[in-house]
């Protein structure tokens, strides 16, 4: 059962051309993918793919009509790199030279480019015979040695280029401005990193496909950068997760006789949700572990506040008849300590400088939040209770349009002075 599994398929000759090539792929991808993601570029790659249909059928009609050569893989790949090309520079003069956000013109040209591959390609059905659905999808299971020697020779490419300008694109990419500042050629960087982009999708969109692509230049980077703060080892990680997508794609459309394109990018998607579950610091149940111990801000501000009022050390007896959610009570007290808010002793808590500045912040929103209700016809029965729950918003720009608005009061509805603005 184990051999018919595992060891069978490796076998196989088409399993064995569609490992290399596909592993071949996911490693330059997932590299280059990690400075797409963090660029937020990966709207681009998609439009480079999608576009890439033109250069494809320009470049089959032109060998077709002048040398007769049906389906010419390297005519094919250079037209499909015009057409990467000059998709990149219609984006950056359209993104330039008007209002329209790069995210629009992205948009705009690569349907635009897209299109004509379509219409090309119906146009001149009679000199050209390709596959669309077999161009979006792709056959990795069919690889031919021709695109098993591009990969390669374009991989190598690109990540020599990755290694030469590794310092220059890790700058470029986390601080442009710095990296202006001292004068590398930020621009010049950008078209670089697009041509790296523009090659693996050349490259391996005859062997895998639009959609396969395209997911092996995002989502193995998007699952390494769950997992790690540093580029290098992000992009470690992500090549890894390219390889084990294809690995065990390509023995999930065996078990299930399916697509191959699309059980690597299935297995892919599945290991990126798995890695967003269980991922140590940036993963769903770390995320819930974290707001488990997070006491809420609200519970902190009533004991400030409560303490504020009480003017001496204040009971725990007291606090406990004074603060909502008293379950978070010495969860909150704990945290206070250590934050230095409050300081404790045997007759109770007393507010620190810092925990005093605090709560005064919290108690003049409050009195703020009643002056403004009262103002509006609030009923003053529902004056403290409704300003009870509102002066947990008390940002600088909230409370001070408030005090802007009400004329600066220096009085509540009830009396009692309104502190004034504290200062750090």
């Amino acid at each position: 059962m184990m051999y018919e599994l595992f060891i069978a398929p490796l076998t196989e000759t088409y399993f064995q051309k569609a490992l290399i090539g596909g592993s071949i792929v996911a490693v330059v991808a997932g590299v280059v993918g990690c400075l797409v993601v963090l660029r937020r570029m990966a709207f681009l790659g998609d439009a480079l793919a999608h576009a890439m249909i033109a250069g494809v059928a320009g470049g089959y009609l032109v060998m077709k009509m002048l040398f007769d050569l049906e389906a010419h893989a390297p005519g094919m790949l250079l037209g499909s790199l015009l057409a990467a090309i000059l998709t990149v520079a219609l984006i950056s003069f359209v993104s330039r030279i008007s209002r329209i956000k790069e995210d629009t013109a992205i948009g705009i040209m690569y349907t635009g480019i897209f299109a004509l591959g379509v219409v090309v390609v119906s146009v001149f059905r009679h000199y050209i015979h390709i596959d669309l659905m077999h161009f979006i999808m792709g056959d990795i299971l069919g690889v031919a040695d021709s695109d098993l020697w591009a990969s390669a020779f374009v991989a190598a490419l690109v990540l020599t280029i990755l290694i030469m300008f590794y310092r220059h694109f890790q700058l470029s990419t986390f601080d442009p401005v710095m990296a202006a500042s001292i004068g590398l050629p930020v621009l010049l960087l950008d078209y670089l990193l697009t041509t790296c982009v523009s090659l693996v999708v050349v490259s391996a969109v005859s062997m895998v496909g639009v959609i396969l692509v395209v997911g092996l230049l995002i989502t193995p980077a998007a699952t390494a950068y769950l997992l790690s703060n540093r580029l290098e080892k992000m992009m470690v990680l992500s090549g890894l997760f390219g390889v084990t997508s294809v690995i065990g794609g390509l023995y999930l459309c065996v078990w299930l006789d399916s697509s191959g394109g699309g059980a690597i990018m299935l297995f892919c998607t599945l290991q990126f949700l798995l890695v967003l579950i269980v991922a140590p610091k940036y993963g769903l149940l770390a995320r819930w572990m974290r707001m488990r111990k997070l006491v809420p801000q609200q519970v902190i501000e009533d004991i400030l506040t409560t303490i504020l009022r009480h003017k001496n050390t204040t009971p725990f007896s007291v606090l406990r008849k004074y603060v909502e959610n008293g379950k978070w009570l010495n969860k909150a007290l704990q945290q206070m300590i250590h934050n230095g808010l409050i300081n404790k002793s045997d007759q109770g808590y007393r507010l620190t400088n810092k925990g005093d500045n605090e709560a005064g912040r919290v108690l003049r929103a409050h009195r703020l939040w009643e002056t403004y209700l009262d103002a509006i016809g609030t009923p003053q029965e529902e004056l403290h209770a409704t300003a009870h729950h509102l002066e947990h918003i008390h940002e600088d720009d909230t409370v001070e349009y408030l005090d802007e608005r009400l004329g600066k009061p220096e009085r509540d509805p009830h009396g009692q002075s309104i502190p004034d603005k504290k200062t750090d």
